[in-house]
């Protein structure tokens, strides 16, 4: 299942995306032709926080709509709406895992750089857009915008102190996010969140894919392409962490809370890496493809 927020002429809705990705139903306006009422809440996030009787209300919904060709006019084609980012603005900052490719860290500095403890920083909420959205180029105070591929994941339900082999089982989906960074502004501060923290630099999307449909989330190809050429390819098997453990180890004293999204870090090639640097320019279009996900497209501010 692939939950998106989108909006039309009648504001913002949570809908799911059909098997073919080319339309979508919205979940309380299909809900009230079924039910007479709109009984989901209004945001994903919310939906999110109801647990497994969300799962079984969508099941029922889509099980009803299919039966019927005639119910065929409650999708919406994507003609007709915007995606946004599945969470627009999330409650917290964005966990983000640093360094979790140790190529990655090889590449920002040495074998040596590779760590022992998975490092952590996080995203304002206000960073995030969705989909095809443009990224500022904020060129008044960067001029070292740079890309990063991630997988992340969405924390389904609140847990603390969970055990590693459990992890996942607090996992309602996951999606693809784009940690924009501002390499300059990360140099001068000696911390990340300045630079990591810019307005639309955490393009998230296109949508989240319900757990149950990612056996292995490390297990996953990832491919980050630059106007078409590819700069970023490898497989979360290669997380330095895995996902149960960068789990348990942001619970061990916190509450993570449903909506609750961890980015997991990127690949090596990111522009930084390269000798000399390939920073993002005004109109570069950027592509991160997730297998079992899908692909998150954004470009750069003319």
């Amino acid at each position: 299942m692939k939950f998106i927020t989108a909006k039309d002429d009648n504001g913002s809705f949570v809908g799911l995306m059909d098997e073919s990705c080319t339309k979508v139903l919205p979940l309380n306006a299909a809900l009230e032709k079924m039910e007479g009422k709109s009984s989901l809440p209004a945001t994903l996030k919310e939906c999110i926080a109801l647990g497994e009787a969300f799962i079984e209300k969508v099941h029922k919904l889509t099980d009803w709509a299919g039966s019927n060709p005639e119910r065929e006019e409650l999708y919406l084609g994507l003609d007709s709406i915007t995606l946004q980012a599945p969470i627009p603005r999330p409650d917290k900052n964005i966990f983000c895992v640093g360094k979790n490719y140790a190529e990655h860290a090889i590449e920002m500095g040495s074998k040596e750089d590779i760590p022992e403890h998975i490092m952590v920083f996080t995203k304002s909420p206000t960073t995030v857009i969705g989909p095809d959205e443009t990224v500022l180029n904020h060129k008044e105070v960067t001029s070292q915008l740079d890309y990063e591929g991630e997988l992340a994941v969405i924390i389904g339900k609140t847990g603390r102190a969970i055990p590693k082999e459990e992890a996942l089982d607090y996992v309602f989906g996951y999606t693809i996010i784009n940690d924009v960074t501002a390499r300059d502004l990360q140099s001068r501060h000696k911390q990340f969140f300045i630079g990591k923290s810019l307005d639309t630099s955490c393009p998230m999307g296109p949508w989240a894919v319900h757990a149950s449909a990612v056996k292995n989330p490390n297990k996953l190809d990832i491919q980050t392409t630059v106007n078409g050429e590819v700069r970023q390819s490898s497989n979360t098997e290669h997380f330095i962490f895995p996902i149960e453990e960068i789990i348990s180890v942001l619970s061990k004293g916190m509450t993570l809370e449903p909506g609750d999204i961890i980015a997991t870090g990127t690949p090596a090639g990111v522009g930084k890496g390269f000798k000399p640097p390939r920073f993002l320019q005004p109109g570069d279009k950027v592509e991160i493809t997730v297998e079992k996900i899908g692909t998150l497209r954004n470009s750069i501010e003319v």
